[in-house]
């Protein structure tokens, strides 16, 4: 894999997910705005092309990726793995979360007045996540499996309601690229999920769960915008032009 600074982003951590580590470490966002060049992601942080693509050279060359090859995989698997993976992690930690973050601003908010702003921006995005998963589980990702299956049966493919699959697509980036604005918000009030020296067990807990929450956020957009949604598009056309 041969990356250049016109190279495209998001298409290089579909390539090899260990790369997201460099984007993450010059907070360069790779899934919400993973359509940029190099070179345009090094200009808007400030970050010299050359060293951030010696950086890319070194982590693909130290690493051999034990995640697996999801550039690979049909659509319809990527849909199944997203939705028990990603979005169950995101059902079950929700709760768990909001009790938590709620517990800290309780105890807490008198001297980090900044927990009430993170917990009303968690729950925001807790919202807007859970009716976005139901978007994605109720006609997004069905409509995607009908594609593959009569693909395998080389049968037609009902017309969708949404004319497109472009139509809900770009709605689900948008949603995507809300959440992750959210989250560069509550990683800078939290000093990146950094607790503050005095804090107890449970705020550390907190902090390091908000950020395995992101960090999961982060590969479940990445797997979507970068990889799934194109293949669907890509799909979408062959039937299309039959």
């Amino acid at each position: 894999m041969s990356i250049t600074k016109k190279s495209i982003i998001g298409e290089i951590v579909a390539m090899d997910y260990h790369t997201a580590s460099v984007f993450k470490s010059h907070k360069i966002d790779f899934c919400c705005s993973g359509g940029r060049s190099i070179e345009e992601a090094c200009q808007s942080v400030n970050v010299s092309t050359n060293d951030l693509l010696n950086e890319l050279t070194k982590v693909l060359k130290e690493r051999k990726s034990l995640l697996p090859d999801f550039k690979s995989w049909d659509m319809d698997l990527l849909a199944d793995f997203i939705e028990k993976k990603h979005h169950r992690y995101v059902r079950r930690s929700i709760p768990e979360l909001k009790i938590h973050l709620n517990k800290l601003v309780k105890i807490y908010s008198k001297a980090h007045p900044e927990l009430r702003t993170i917990e009303t921006l968690f729950t925001a995005s807790a919202q807007d996540l859970l009716q976005h998963l139901e978007k994605e589980e109720s006609f997004l990702f069905p409509y995607i499996r009908k594609m593959k299956e009569s693909k395998n049966k080389r049968a037609d493919v009902i017309k969708p309601p949404f004319d497109t699959l472009q139509n809900p697509i770009q709605m689900m980036k948008h949603e995507h690229e809300q959440e992750g604005e959210r989250f560069i918000k509550i990683a800078a009030l939290s000093n990146n999920y950094t607790p503050p020296e005095d804090a107890s067990n449970i705020y550390r807990a907190t902090f390091a769960m908000l950020k395995e929450f992101q960090e999961d956020l982060h590969l479940h957009i990445h797997l979507e915008n970068n990889i799934l949604f194109p293949k669907a598009i890509e799909a979408e056309k062959r039937i299309n032009h039959h």
